[in-house]
């Protein structure tokens, strides 16, 4: 599991853990699962989906980044 923070200027949107995270990289969709590589990366406008038991979680975004480590994410978004 990954610990996931998702955050705006006004409020923290979430909180938890994710088995998977599909995040919509400047370059295209991007999938980061647990012991990922640690990265930084600029989002688009589009959807973040947090797979978690079994259920899919989305979240409407203009832009923003993420920031990875072996195992939790922070991503700083502007909302839409």
């Amino acid at each position: 599991m990954i610990k996931v923070r998702i955050i705006s200027p006004e409020k923290e949107l979430f909180r938890g853990e994710a088995e998977a995270v599909f995040l919509p990289g400047t370059l295209g969709e991007f999938e980061v699962l647990e012991s990922h590589a640690p990265i930084i990366s600029s989002l688009t406008g589009g959807e973040i989906k947090l797979r978690r038991d079994g259920s899919v979680e989305s979240f409407r975004i203009a832009s923003g980044f993420v920031r990875t480590g072996r195992a939790e994410m922070t991503i700083c978004v502007e909302e839409q």
